[in-house]
């Protein structure tokens, strides 16, 4: 058996070493980049993933199109709730502080309201010295319109009754 020359048995004890280091770079898990730390936390969704950044608690959609991963931040419904519950609080602590700065009212405010009411219909009218109610009758002009109106439906009425029997009998009267 011949022997190996003192330089080859060096070259592959420095190969055997360098894959004795590589190997055991290989087999650990891949450090995070110092900036995201863990940050991000991703769940598959659709076509993509939903990334939630978990220090800010924003989501975002990520979506692999032609060009490469691209993530869009998801709208925020309940930060536009917050905003607009805000600038009405806002708005009404402005008003208060209007209303509190006018004048009081002046005049006598206890004063008892008047008994009629304008938005009640006038009563029927009676006649004088009796107890009767006189309703006033329609006009001839609103008879009038009323038996055209009558005799409208009266027509229709007969013609669709015609038509219905028509159908029934194929056409045939």
């Amino acid at each position: 058996m011949p022997t190996a020359a003192p330089s080859s048995k060096f070259s592959v004890a420095i190969a055997a070493a360098a894959l004795l280091i590589g190997s055991a770079a290989a087999a650990q898990p891949a450090a995070a980049p110092d900036t995201e730390n863990g940050r991000y936390a991703l769940s598959p969704a659709g076509d993509g993933f939903l990334r939630l950044d978990t220090r800010t608690g924003a989501v975002s959609t990520c979506t692999n199109s032609g060009s490469g991963w691209s993530c869009y931040a998801v709208p925020d419904e309940r930060a536009a709730m917050d905003a607009e519950i805000g600038r009405l609080q806002a708005d009404n602590e402005r008003l208060k502080a209007e209303l509190a700065a006018r004048e009081p009212a002046t005049g006598k405010t206890d004063e008892a309201l008047p008994k009629s009411d304008s938005l009640k219909k006038a009563e029927p009218k009676t006649a004088e010295g009796e107890r009767k109610i006189e309703i006033p009758l329609p006009s001839d002009r609103d008879m009038d319109r009323v038996m055209s109106f009558l005799e409208r439906a009266w027509r229709r009425l007969i013609e669709m009754a015609n038509r219905v029997q028509r159908d029934a009998n194929g056409g045939k009267i």
